[in-house]
């Protein structure tokens, strides 16, 4: 059994290594009218 988890977490970082990791924060969304009432925060 404890060989599967590691053939998993072995197959999960290789997949992961392989892309490029892009370190630019997305955009930001503006907020909707349901968004700024549910958070409370006035844009």
């Amino acid at each position: 059994m404890p060989k599967i988890i590691a053939l998993v977490l072995a197959a999960t970082l290789a997949a992961c290594a392989s892309k490029p990791v892009d370190l630019t924060p997305p955009p930001k969304k503006p907020l909707d009218a349901k968004t700024t009432l549910e958070s409370g925060r006035k844009s």
